[in-house]
């Protein structure tokens, strides 16, 4: 018997220049390894959810999709997942804000937004090793919806993540969930996706 599993963080080729697979692609795959669920979490979109949705209706997958977004800033990474309508709602919103206050092809964020989130869950990553007191409104506001995300990348800087991401959860009392970062179905993928981040980063 297979280990149960949710992927939580995966990207799709609706998030320009980063994710190398498509949305059908990457739920079909999901199925095939037996995953019970699959978040999509494009970058500040919804762009590929109703493509992922389309492919698990029409090839009757067994596979629960998940609608979230993901949130950079200066502060670390911030994944928002959807529970029901009402935080559907939310996040949507909170996307066409972030859109709006910037350039075509580009968002503005900032932590703060979230506290509007009243039935979204959060994932977070810190990037500072500290802990600071500027989050506690949010680790209040998140009470009980809050989990450090915890992803190997296999890279140089794998441990001093886990460094950061431990001392986090011990201080503040608050649980790690695993996720892979996801941005290609397949390993054949990966010249493409290091061609799209040699773009990005000209």
């Amino acid at each position: 018997m297979t280990t149960p599993y949710a992927e939580l963080h995966c990207l799709s080729n609706f998030t320009f220049l980063r994710g190398a697979s498509h949305p059908e692609e990457l739920v079909q795959q999901a199925a095939d390894l037996g995953y019970q669920a699959l978040a999509l979490t494009d970058e500040c979109s919804f762009a590929g959810v109703v493509c992922a949705h389309r492919a698990i209706k029409e090839e009757n997958l067994s596979l629960k999709l998940i609608i979230g977004s993901e949130f950079r800033h200066a502060s670390g990474l911030y994944i928002v997942l959807v529970t029901g309508r009402k935080a559907y709602a939310e996040l949507s919103t909170l996307i066409t804000q972030c859109r709006r206050q910037a350039e075509k092809g580009h968002y503005t964020f900032t932590p703060a937004q979230l506290t509007d989130l009243q039935h979204c869950l959060l994932l977070w990553q810190p990037a500072e090793q500290e802990i600071l007191s500027e989050y506690a409104a949010l680790i209040r506001h998140f009470h009980q919806r809050l989990w450090l995300l915890g992803e190997r990348t296999l890279d140089e800087f794998d441990a001093h993540h886990y460094i950061g991401i431990a001392r986090w959860a011990d201080t503040l009392d608050l649980p790690v969930v695993a996720a892979s970062n996801v941005h290609m179905h397949h390993p054949s993928r990966h010249s493409l996706q290091d061609c799209l981040t040699a773009i990005r980063m000209n």
